[in-house]
């Protein structure tokens, strides 16, 4: 399988530093390709071996000495055997070696859990996503803006040829059948995958917990628990509301996304490109699309995405984006709109209003190519949107 160039590479290294690194992500997200490409010298283990787990069952340092070397050892998906992480603490704590342990995982609430409990001030944490779009470019893969929606970003679906109709529900089913059944009792799994599809229709939408809960026939706290595990095993994410209010009423209930907006149209029933064009979903799938690749453009520099919306009571008024940078929030409008017309300036303009802020701080990211300066915000097409977050972390 080729090995893609990943923005998180250089990032990776730096973090090298830790005696620990661990490396988090979705499923297929290329943790393991990254890892081995980058810390080509480490030995490597995958803990979903049977036999590696009995050998950490049975004699933990032993299989720290048996699959070691002298510059280090990449330990995969090792959530399987958290037991190890008690060993390696010791290891590290015996002997410092910058960047000996390399881990990766798939379950962000079990591994984070573990290393918290474990190795706190002595690992440095990543996370790996699928595919930017900085990433699809550099490695010339889709530039379509409704082939890159339909086909979303997990590498395989480039390196091996997969069509998304081929592996999509082939991962939605596998990621049921055993990340599911690992971290919650889920009496019907076909009841929980009916919960991912009401989800992928409320893309790009606040989150109602209760209308999820009533079209799916559960409970809402069943309706929590399977929301949080779609959080922890990398498939959706809840962007926050900004609380300064400007003498508003605001709302306090967060977004709901997926980070991969292939996943998103595989759960909602799109079979084609063509489909995205003519859907009714099409403007919260782009919307979704850009705001997941703002995530991803944090998380490749190695920091956490201070991402918000803004949106009033009355939902008359909202910005889809906010970043927070130093004291200020930079507002971000999102159109998949592929001619620019007036009308998607409104939100920038009450929001600079209201906010009282030089609207030169504002952008709009629309469907189209062009780039503009306007007096009421910068316009940037969705492609050059692909480094935004970098270039306005520089600025602040």
């Amino acid at each position: 399988m080729p090995f893609y160039k990943r923005d998180l590479s250089k990032t990776l290294k730096r973090f090298a530093k830790f005696p620990v690194l661990a490396l988090l992500g979705p499923r297929q997200s290329g943790k393991t390709t990254l890892v081995r490409n980058v810390f080509k010298k480490h030995a490597f283990v995958s803990m979903e071996s049977p036999e590696a787990r009995e050998f950490v069952n049975r004699d933990p340092n032993g299989f720290l000495r048996e699959y070691g070397n002298d510059v280090g050892i990449i330990i995969d998906e090792f959530q399987h055997s958290p037991q190890i992480l008690s060993y390696i603490q010791m290891a590290v704590d015996e002997k410092k070696r910058p960047g000996y342990f390399i881990l990766t995982g798939s379950q962000n609430f079990l591994v984070n859990q573990a290393i918290t409990q474990t190795l706190a001030g002595r690992v440095g944490i990543l996370t790996l996503l699928p595919l930017s779009q900085h990433e699809l470019g550099a490695n010339k893969l889709d530039s379509d803006i409704n082939k890159t929606i339909f086909r979303g970003g997990y590498p395989r679906l480039y390196a091996e040829h997969y069509a998304p109709d081929e592996l999509y529900p082939s991962y939605i089913h596998s990621y049921v059948e055993r990340d599911v059944r690992q971290l919650v009792n889920v009496g019907n799994l076909r009841n929980f995958q009916n919960f991912m599809q009401l989800c992928a229709g409320r893309v790009g939408q606040l989150l109602n917990v209760n209308d999820l809960a009533t079209n799916c026939g559960i409970s809402r706290k069943t309706a929590e628990s399977w929301l949080s595990l779609l959080e922890a095993s990398y498939i959706v994410f809840l962007l926050r509301p900004h609380f300064n209010n400007f003498n508003k009423r605001v709302t306090k209930t967060p977004k709901l996304y997926f980070f991969d907006t292939g996943l998103a149209c595989s759960l909602l029933g799109i079979k084609s490109a063509t489909d995205v064009q003519t859907s009714p979903f099409r403007g919260h799938l782009f919307e979704c699309m850009i705001i997941s690749d703002f995530y991803k453009q944090f998380y490749n520099m190695g920091a956490q995405p201070p991402l918000y919306f803004w949106r009033d009571k009355n939902g008359r008024i909202e910005v889809d984006c906010l970043v927070a940078q130093s004291n200020k929030l930079i507002p971000i409008e999102i159109k998949s709109g592929e001619t620019v017309v007036n009308d998607f300036f409104t939100s920038l303009s009450t929001w600079n209003s209201l906010a009282k802020v030089d609207p030169e701080n504002g952008y709009l990211v629309y469907g189209g190519q062009l780039a503009q300066k306007r007096s009421i915000g910068n316009v940037i097409g969705w492609q050059a949107a692909d480094d935004l977050m970098s270039k306005l972390t520089k600025k602040k």
